[in-house]
């Protein structure tokens, strides 16, 4: 697959991700593309069917996909991982394949067993997913722990989105539900988010890249700590204009 046709697919399944890797370097782009392109396919993996041991193994494939990649094989065909194996090294597919062991939670109905279990999923979906952009384009070692606090807060405002349809389609995504709780959990993973001017700086120009997708993180969470009750209602989001003017900002 060609590096267009990723970029067709994200463009097609998460265009939010779209528009922000949008606006990333050509360097960047070359990433992302790969990157959110598998990353549509794996999140796909646990609902395109009823079956458990199915989606077990759709999850599976990809696994060995990212072990072929990091053990530097020939990578199995298919419309995303020639390009994605061109983008990452072993390292970045090492992280890719915690977020695909993650996505497991997806395919059975069991609640988290507590928040540090939500937490720790966040961690390694939405913030496996950005360091491994970042790790690839070259950010230091060291600022991992900044980009996976900074995604959790990005995953988290997606996954409150998502709660309402989570939870008709059978899955306990909360731990706790109540609106109190909710403004709680929001306060706590907003506090521990590093602000985007200063991680840019840290990252570098190409790095820094990986952070768009975040651009209405903050303001969402924030909507959830004064109005909880929108995460029930499916209220939960920003105005176009609003969503617009974070985005040419971010």
């Amino acid at each position: 697959m060609s590096l267009e046709a990723c970029r067709a697919l994200v463009e097609r399944a998460d265009p939010e991700r779209f528009s922000a890797a949008q606006l990333g370097t050509e360097a960047a782009q070359k990433v992302l593309w790969p990157l959110y392109a598998m990353n549509v396919e794996v999140s796909r993996a646990p609902w395109v069917t009823q079956e458990p041991m199915i989606a077990e193994m759709r999850l599976q494939w990809w696994r060995d996909a990212l072990e072929e990649i990091a053990e530097a094989k020939p990578v199995r065909g298919h419309e995303v991982t020639t390009e994605l194996a061109a983008s990452i090294g072993a390292a970045e597919a090492l992280q890719l394949d915690r977020l695909v062991q993650a996505r497991r939670w997806d395919i059975y109905n069991d609640a988290f067993d507590d928040e540090a279990a939500l937490l720790s999923y966040l961690d390694d979906t939405a913030g496996g997913l950005m360091w491994a952009g970042a790790s690839a384009l070259g950010a230091p070692v060291d600022a991992r722990g900044e980009v996976v606090a900074y995604a959790r807060g990005v995953g988290l405002a997606r996954f409150l989105k998502a709660a309402p349809e989570l939870e008709a389609r059978g899955r306990r995504p909360l731990v706790d539900g109540r609106p109190k709780a909710i403004a709680a959990l929001c306060i706590r993973v907003l506090a521990d988010m590093p602000k985007q001017s200063a991680l840019k700086r840290r990252l570098g120009r190409n790095a820094a890249s990986v952070l768009t997708e975040g651009w209405q993180a903050r303001a969402l969470l924030k909507q959830a700590i004064t109005n909880p009750t929108r995460v029930a209602d499916g209220t939960l989001a920003l105005s176009e204009f609003g969503k617009r003017w974070r985005l040419l900002f971010s």
